[in-house]
């Protein structure tokens, strides 16, 4: 058995029976720099991806894919050989040969060989079921004359973060594989296996392929966390204060509260001025500011999902009525609640990790 092979074997057996643990070597060693904040740990280890369908799939160019995940669960994407472009609300680009790319929230989007091609939706292309939650779409047999063809393959996931759900709204539409090879290296030789996987019929390679891409779908999301959640500003510094990461996480899991500083700073087990100045310089933003802004980001993403009505959306978030609601919201936003549930949706944000 390779040293390769048996790192492997080891990610998958730590991403089964705790991935994120302590005791875990693979993943402990590396991001070690913030195993001493238990809120962290407390987001990490209740962080949950259920695979319910995987796609391994080869079309050759022309080709337009088109995929509509369910706004609460999570779409995740590997490029084994050829280059496609992700179109999503209005936005391009390229995906090459080993890039790999989380979507926490799904939703539409398409996979095109050029700006051109009209889609087809996943569903309605015929595959070929490998087993329970797999199966194949080949559009493109392989010849003897070696024809170029476009291999990927595509998860359809369950997206848990338990109690720190809420932080999922915050994530990038797209979240990319990106400068994460870098920071992490142990995250390569996934890759390379997931690529000949992909590219061999052999035994078992339906359910290596897809704990293959449980795990790395779970590195992107913990690379943007130890990146500092993107434009989050000083979450994760202020996770590591254990005072303020208290506060933190008790504000995510219950944003519908009725925080005031008082309770924040009972919460902290700190004075109400002692406390507002140290989160203040933490994450740049007060403590109600931060509690509005949390709830906005909710707002703005239930709206959007038009899962809730707006009545619901206000009680969730611990609004006394509707027009209180709707005041903070356009106060929030410049628009009305209304308004964005009958137009447009929120733009979507694009990012690479450690950007």
């Amino acid at each position: 058995m390779t040293r390769r092979l048996k790192y492997y074997l080891k990610t998958l057996y730590h991403y089964e029976y705790g991935m994120f643990d302590k005791t875990s070597e693979s993943f402990a060693t590396v991001g070690s720099e913030i195993s001493s904040s238990e809120w962290i740990n407390e987001l990490m280890l209740g962080m949950r991806l259920s695979g319910l369908s995987y796609r391994h799939v080869q079309v050759a160019p022309p080709f337009g894919i088109r995929f509509d995940t369910d706004a609460s669960c999570a779409q995740f994407h590997f490029i084994a050989r050829g280059a496609v472009i992700l179109r999503l609300g209005g936005e391009e680009q390229i995906l090459e040969t080993g890039d790999a790319i989380l979507l926490p929230r799904g939703g539409e989007h398409c996979l095109l060989s050029s700006p051109e091609v009209m889609s087809r939706d996943i569903e309605q292309i015929d595959s070929l079921p490998v087993c329970d939650n797999f199966s194949c779409v080949n559009e493109c047999p392989d010849t003897a004359d070696g024809a170029p063809s476009v291999r990927l393959f595509s998860g359809f996931m369950q997206f848990d973060l338990g109690g720190m759900q809420p932080l999922v709204s915050m994530m990038p539409d797209v979240m990319h594989v990106g400068t994460l090879l870098s920071r992490y290296p142990e995250v390569l030789p996934m890759l390379e296996a997931m690529a000949r996987e992909a590219s061999l019929k052999r035994a078992g390679s339906a359910g290596i392929l897809s704990r293959l891409a449980d795990v790395v779908a779970a590195s992107i999301v913990r690379g943007w966390v130890e990146s500092g959640c993107g434009d989050i500003g000083g979450w994760v510094e202020a996770l590591r204060d254990p005072r303020l990461g208290k506060v933190i996480a008790a504000v995510h899991r219950e944003p519908g509260r009725d925080w005031t500083v008082a309770t924040m700073a009972a919460e902290a087990g700190s004075s109400r001025s002692v406390f507002a100045e140290r989160f203040r310089s933490s994450l740049g933003i007060s403590p109600l500011g931060y509690v509005t802004q949390l709830r906005m980001r909710l707002a703005t993403r239930w709206i959007a999902e038009r899962q809730l009505s707006i009545d619901q959306i206000a009680w969730r978030l611990g609004y006394g009525s509707q027009a209180a609601f709707s005041r903070a919201f356009k106060r929030s936003t410049g628009q009305t609640p209304g308004r964005l549930k009958h137009g447009q949706a929120p733009g979507s944000s694009v990012a690479r990790l450690g950007q």
